[in-house]
């Protein structure tokens, strides 16, 4: 592991995160202008390519690697350093900052960009679900309905979470769900799965309870039942624990879930299309984090 004290930091910055009338960009130069630090910049875009940035990263060899918006730019960063001794820092500037709560970091920007030369990296495990990289929750069902109507409006903000809700729910139905995990295989009716390498969703909602970055095992949770209220709650950022939910819990390394109906599928925040099959495994060491 690259544990040295770092000296160059590649940064990966979503403009488009955020308060978009703040040039992140301009902040962090001004913030290492007269510190020995050797500052590179990498302004994320339409075309921007894992390739292409772990191009880039290579030809700088950085310290630290630091992903400067929400939860979509954590995961490209980890992507690009999957399997690198390379640590990764978390500037959190999205309008959904779920990993960075997970390591209860602050929004304050030069509180997180002193805690990116300053902080520990640690090992923690990642997922692989159908291909896709997770650091954070992945879900099927209602949930990654919400955000794909999210995503494709034009309104932002709580207005327009409501609005995706309300939307979302008009023609939402329950899942029928197959399960296979530690070598039993179990049939259920679901609102939604959540297959957890984190805890929390970015509106502070803990979903998984047991779960921790730094073990062997994920977490996948069966909602079987929610009321309306629960889901504005969890959506609004109340901190309400979900303890009207009706839930299972599955502790394991992999897992194979086969829904009868095309459903929804998102991994950390990002909308990723229908499936009728998940298969999901457990990257042990995948990543360094700074903490």
């Amino acid at each position: 592991m690259n544990n040295k004290t770092p000296s160059i930091l590649y940064f990966i910055i979503n403009p488009g995160s955020g308060n978009q009338q703040l040039n992140h960009e301009e902040t962090i130069i001004d913030f290492f202008r007269d510190t020995p630090y050797i500052i590179h910049t990498y302004r994320m875009s339409a075309k921007c390519s894992v390739s292409k940035i772990k191009q880039e990263i290579a030809q700088c060899s950085p310290d630290r690697v630091v992903a400067v918006g929400g939860d979509g730019t954590v995961k490209l960063a980890a992507e690009c350093l999957l399997g690198s001794d390379i640590p990764l820092a978390i500037v959190p500037t999205g309008s959904a900052n779920g990993m960075a709560k997970e390591l209860n970091l602050k929004n304050n920007l030069k509180a997180a960009l002193r805690l990116s030369i300053n902080g520990t990296p640690k090992a923690i495990h990642a997922l692989l679900i159908n291909g896709e990289l997770s650091v954070h929750l992945a879900d099927i069902g209602i949930n990654a309905r919400i955000i794909k109507r999210f995503q494709s409006s034009n309104e932002r903000g709580m207005l327009g979470y409501a609005k995706a809700t309300w939307q979302a729910l008009r023609r939402h139905k329950k899942m029928h769900v197959t399960i296979t995990a530690n070598g039993q295989t179990t049939s259920k009716k679901a609102e939604m799965v959540v297959i957890a390498n984190g805890t929390s969703y970015g509106t502070g909602v803990k979903i998984n309870r047991t779960g921790s970055l730094f073990d062997d095992k994920f977490e996948v949770i069966i909602v079987k039942w929610f009321s309306l209220l629960e889901l504005v709650k969890m959506w609004m950022g109340l901190k309400h624990p979900l303890n009207t939910f009706k839930t299972e819990v599955i502790q394991t390394d992999k897992i194979v879930l086969t829904i009868k109906e095309n459903t929804f599928f998102q991994v950390d925040g990002e909308y990723i299309g229908k499936v009728k099959q998940i298969e999901a495994t457990i990257i042990p060491k995948a990543l360094y984090l700074i903490i």
